[in-house]
């Protein structure tokens, strides 16, 4: 039994997120522990709400709660949604965790103590109407560039430039709308990861299977320009971790906290400790310290192309610039992004289907499947209603829902509710068995690649199976000349409906478990034997024909949703 240690990108409290961010790093990183899990091994699944930084302040100055009142009303609010979505997080944590504070100021004196933080005085730019000096991202104006108007401080989401707040054009505060800014020193730690390059960049040379996409952006990061650059990791803010060198307080810090991109790639491991104080697991440690037995643990990170510097740079920066006996991410599976209709999804600006929204329209299993099967893997892809309203009507409700439908009701009809009796399975049957054998071992070979796309295929390749083999071999007309034959077509078609509910797990759990409730077992054991499986249930085995699986979405629906989701989010 292997051991898997998984997290996903955390995402950020400010607010409900929208289908590109889950199928960007929790859905697909669920996908990969429901598989693992199914094929018996040992599991870590973790993820978290990211609750520090400017924007949970001003978030919560908008809903005019104190801002550790808004982090915890929005923490419960993403954690029943991704309950909603069937997320199966072994803990949902919070990066304002005490115990993400104490693992936060450990790292900080670790890195202190080996010479790898520097302190510096910075200029950077405070607003007057605002009292505060504001983050890069709360700065817009024109940029230098290309001229568009609503470059942030830090990127101009137009043509890509990186950028400071004193390159651009009439600047004015995001918060205010104030241009009364003014440049002020302020004095900043710095976690010196030019000190770490060439580490770094080895590390990353070696990691051979990682996707393309997370190695470019990573050597991008280590050699464009002047390379990689130490980076601030505090801020002049109210809410956050307090800066200290373990317990003890760090002179000229007081009043600042760490920067959020430092302490909450460390909350997935807080995380884990925060897991065993809730009791739901025993010793964390053996999962992320390499002395305590983490050797023989596989650490897979899931997350969108926008997190992966900071994944393959920053946080690793601290894990070796520790100098202790951390677990190290194995293997990065990052992702591009899904666009909305035409244009981009945007949590800032209000567009597209958030998943809140997507739960009050349609089951989870409904976006699970369109997620995955179109997940933004070797490019962006797009979600359009037209779609999605095809692949649910032919995948899920005419492939694996009308295979469901048509097997148990016609064994009603003809032999009742119950596995009819026959003989052994003929040519037919043997075929389509040893072509779902090698379909299965291909499924299984793209799971554990963590091919997502590829595997959303592999598995409708195998409902299609079924369903060509009930058209071929007809056990409705085979039935009026000979029953014996079709109550052996028709008993391998009710052991398919198990086999397709154990291997559809990972997808669409909802429909699994109400295909295992309607074959009247609980046994969802991973098919290492598809002969066997397809064995399993043996004349007299009672079945009740379930409701519908999968519904398909009328015109007029799509139309409406289209419609509805067209502009802003109210």
């Amino acid at each position: 039994m292997a051991r898997h240690l998984i997290t996903s990108a955390i995402p950020y409290i400010n607010g409900i997120k929208h289908l590109g961010n889950l199928v960007g790093s929790q859905l697909p990183a669920d996908l990969f522990a429901r598989y693992q899990r199914g094929r018996g091994h040992e599991v870590l699944f973790l993820c978290a709400t990211d609750e520090h930084g400017t924007p949970a302040e001003l978030a919560a100055a908008k809903a005019g709660k104190p801002v550790a009142e808004y982090c915890e009303e929005m923490h419960d609010v993403q954690a029943k949604i991704a309950d909603g979505f069937n997320l199966s997080f072994d803990h949902f944590g919070r990066s304002s965790s005490a115990q993400n504070h104490k693992l936060t100021q450990h790292f900080a004196g670790r890195l202190a103590d080996q010479g790898l933080i520097r302190e510096v005085t910075e200029t950077q730019m405070y607003s007057h109407e605002d009292g505060r000096f504001l983050p890069d991202r709360y700065i817009e104006g024109t940029c230098p560039n290309c001229g568009f108007e609503e470059a942030r401080g830090d990127q101009c989401d137009n043509c890509g430039k990186l950028l400071d707040p004193t390159d651009l054009i009439d600047p004015y505060s995001t918060v205010s709308g104030s241009k009364d800014l003014e440049e002020r020193e302020t004095k900043h730690l710095y976690l010196r990861q030019s000190e770490m390059r060439g580490k770094l960049a080895d590390w990353i040379d070696s990691k051979k299977d990682w996707p393309i996409l997370t190695t470019s952006i990573a050597q991008k990061w280590l050699n464009d320009g002047d390379g990689l650059q130490d980076r601030g990791i505090t801020r002049d803010l109210d809410w956050g971790i307090a800066v200290k060198k373990g317990e003890n307080d760090w002179p000229g810090m007081e009043g600042k906290v760490f920067y959020v991109w430092f302490d909450a790639p460390i909350e997935y491991i807080a995380c884990s400790q925060e897991w065993v104080d809730a009791g739901k697991g025993t010793d964390w440690e053996r999962w992320w310290r390499t002395d305590k037995g983490a050797d023989d643990v596989t650490y897979t990170q899931f997350m969108g192309k926008d997190n992966v510097p900071f994944h393959t740079l920053s946080f690793p920066a601290t894990i070796f610039g520790a100098d202790e006996d951390w677990k190290l991410v194995d293997y990065i599976k990052s992702f591009n992004y899904l666009n909305y209709d035409g244009g981009q999804f945007s949590t800032s600006r209000g567009r597209g289907v958030f998943m809140d929204q997507a739960l009050e329209i349609l089951p989870a299993d409904y976006w699970r499947w369109w997620l995955l099967a179109n997940a933004p893997e070797s490019s962006d892809s797009e979600f359009t209603w037209e779609q999605f309203q095809s692949i649910v009507n032919k995948d899920l409700a005419d492939v694996l829902g009308n295979f469901v439908s048509r097997v148990t009701k016609f064994c009603r009809s003809k032999f009742g509710e119950a596995v009819p009796e026959g003989g052994d399975y003929g040519p037919a049957e043997l075929a389509l068995t040893d072509d779902i054998a090698a379909r299965v071992k291909a499924y299984e070979k793209h799971m554990d690649a963590m091919e997502v796309r590829k595997s959303a295929a592999e598995l409708r390749a195998i409902w299609t199976a079924g369903n060509e083999y009930l058209q071929t071999v007809a056990p409705w007309s085979t039935f009026k000349e000979d029953p014996d034959t079709a109550a052996i077509q028709i008993r391998l078609a009710l052991n398919l409906i198990r086999l397709y509910a154990v291997l559809s797990k990972p997808f669409i759990p909802d429909a699994s478990a109400q295909m295992l409730a309607a074959m009247h077992t609980d046994d969802d054991s991973w098919p290492d034997d598809v002969s066997a499986a397809l064995h399993m249930f043996q004349s007299g085995h009672e079945f009740t024909v379930p409701d519908i699986t999968f519904r398909k979405i009328t015109d007029a629906e799509r139309d409406e949703w289209q419609e509805k989701f067209a502009g802003k989010r109210t």
